[in-house]
Order: structure tokens, then sequence, then C-alpha cells
């Protein structure tokens, strides 16, 4: 993981340069905004992602940032309207933004954002980029629909779990890999290896994190403990745990979560009778089949140093404690 580590470390001062640059251009209005979650401490995975795909590909001109860069930008849209429409108290390891700055701010602020990322991509000349972009944030507004649904009438099943992390996360890790293969190739073929191998790696990425939720305290995830259910969210590790109860006590759990009834000390207990179960552990066993196929769709592209990085990425995103 060394050679992973310092790739990220050799890139990290790239990107973090170009969001605060571009976010101290920006109205006062929305600017710490802004700011306030694109700057936090945060992996910085889907511009990477772009890199190492463009890169692996041959792409070695530096106007590959802003692109590379314009994927964080969705992300921290995304992060923000999803935390209003969450209720969220926490994010990377701070105070929601729109509990600093307020909701109609916060609003503004993701949309100045999701607005920059889309003009950046407009920007290099090649209608693929725009069309991966606009098919990244439908993606990822359609994944938040289906979980607002789900918490509205929640049910324990893992496709329609399956549909909604799908959309909500992995089609922006999708897209960060597609994008830098558009840039460097007008290979469909090539383009879909990676984009493959996005999509089978934002899927273990969303396992993971929701594995987490269970396994490490807020000081860890920046998140509260158990947030997810205590926002209704019906994840792999619940679903585990669902049908392993009897119908009665099932039945009952999925009634207070719709309802949102369920006590702090009935929560407590879902979250230790999670723990007890390893459910966790086996929630991050699916999440190593579907590394498994990511690293399976690599196998087209050149030998280079850039593809060995991502197959070092995707092991990565099984290892995370946070």
């Amino acid at each position: 993981m060394t050679e992973l580590l310092q790739y990220f470390q050799q890139e990290l001062p790239h990107i973090n340069g170009f969001l605060e640059g571009e976010t101290e251009k920006m109205d006062g209005l929305v600017r710490d905004v802004a700011q306030h979650v694109l700057l936090a401490p945060g992996k910085r995975i889907r511009p990477v992602l772009t890199l190492l795909s463009a890169r692996a590909l041959g792409y070695g001109k530096d106007d590959i940032y802003p692109l590379a860069c314009s994927l964080e930008l969705l992300h921290a849209a995304t992060l923000m309207h999803d935390d209003i429409l969450d209720g969220a108290d926490l994010r990377r390891g701070r105070k929601a933004a729109h509990l600093v700055y307020g909701t109609t701010e916060t609003v503004l602020a993701g949309d100045v954002l999701l607005a920059l990322a889309n003009l950046i991509g407009a920007g290099y000349g090649k209608s693929r980029i725009s069309s991966i972009l606009a098919s990244g944030i439908m993606s990822t507004a359609q994944g938040e629909i289906r979980e607002i649904a789900h918490i509205s009438e929640p049910v324990a099943q893992r496709d329609t779990y399956m549909e909604i992390i799908i959309g909500k996360t992995a089609r922006l890790i999708e897209s960060s890999c597609r994008i830098g293969a558009a840039l460097a190739t007008d290979d469909r073929e090539i383009e879909d290896a990676l984009g493959e191998f996005g999509l089978n790696m934002g899927i273990a990425f969303q396992l993971v994190d929701d594995a987490l939720d269970y396994e490490s305290p807020s000081d860890d995830t920046g998140k509260p403990e158990g947030g997810d259910l205590r926002e209704g969210k019906i994840t792999l590790p619940l679903i585990l745990l669902l049908e392993m109860l009897d119908d009665k006590e099932a039945e009952e759990l999925l009634a207070g979560l719709k309802a949102m009834t369920l006590s702090d000390e009935r929560r407590d207990e879902v979250v230790a009778r999670i723990r007890e179960k390893g459910l966790g552990t086996r929630t991050r066993k699916y999440a190593a089949d579907y590394i498994e196929k990511a690293k399976n769709s690599l196998k087209p592209l050149p030998d280079t140093p850039e593809k060995r990085i991502l197959g070092l990425a995707a092991d990565y995103v099984l290892t995370r404690s946070k």
C-alpha cells in the first residue's frame, strides 16, 4: 500500500490547490459553505481515480486536474443536499454545513458546485465527457430518491438496497473512471472496462461504509455511531439481522423504523446485536466479491504503474476503517 499512499500524497496538493482556488472565486454567500465541505479532510478518491484512469491509458497532460476535481465538486454537492434531506448533524468530523450556515445557503452552494462541475466538463470540448457528468448526476439523484422512498416504506430486500447504493454512490465512482478514460481515448471498450472497475469498486465502497456505521465510533468515521439506523436507513448489516429475526420481531422493527419511534435503548440494542453477530464482517465479505470483479475488469488495460495502483486502491477499500 506504500505505492498507493505515495500516489495520493503526490496528487493531493494539486487537487486541494485547485479546489481552494475555485472556492475563493465564489460569491461570499456560498463561498464559506463550499469551503466548509470541500476543504474538510477527505479521501479525494474520485479525482484520484480520474487521474489514474487517464494516465493508465497514457494521458500525461496537466490539464486533467480541473476535470478530475469536477467529480469532487459533484460529490461535495451531493453531500450538502443529502445532509439536509437526512437531517444529519456531522459530516467528515465537522458540524453539517446546513447547521452552520443555514439550509438556503447550503442548497445554493450545492447548486453552484453542480453548475461549476458541468462548466468544467464542457470546457474540454468532448460531448462524451459532458454526457458522463450528466449521467453521474442523474444516477446520484435517482439513488437519493429511491432511498427516501425506502425510508418511507422500509423493506428488508437486498435488491432494493443494491439499487439504492448503486445510484447514490457507485455510479459517481464509475463516472470518475469513465471520464478519465474518455479524456484519454475514444475506445468505448476500454472506457467500459474502467467503468466496470469503478462501478464494482463503488458498490464495495458503500458496502464497507455501511459496515463501518455499525463497527466504528464517530471519532473514526466523522459520522454519528449507528447513524443509518437513526435516520431510518436499511443497509445490508440491518437486512442481515432482519433475515435472522422471527417474522413478528422483524415486522415490529420495520414498523418502528417507518414511524421513527425507535427509542435510543432499542437502537443501541440493534447496533449491539449486529456487532455481536459479526454482520459488519459479513457485509465486508460481500464487498470483497465486488472488489474481485473490479480488479478483473482491469485486464484489458495496458500494464502500467497506474493500472497497478488502481488494483491497490480497490484492495484499500476493503481494509479502511473510516
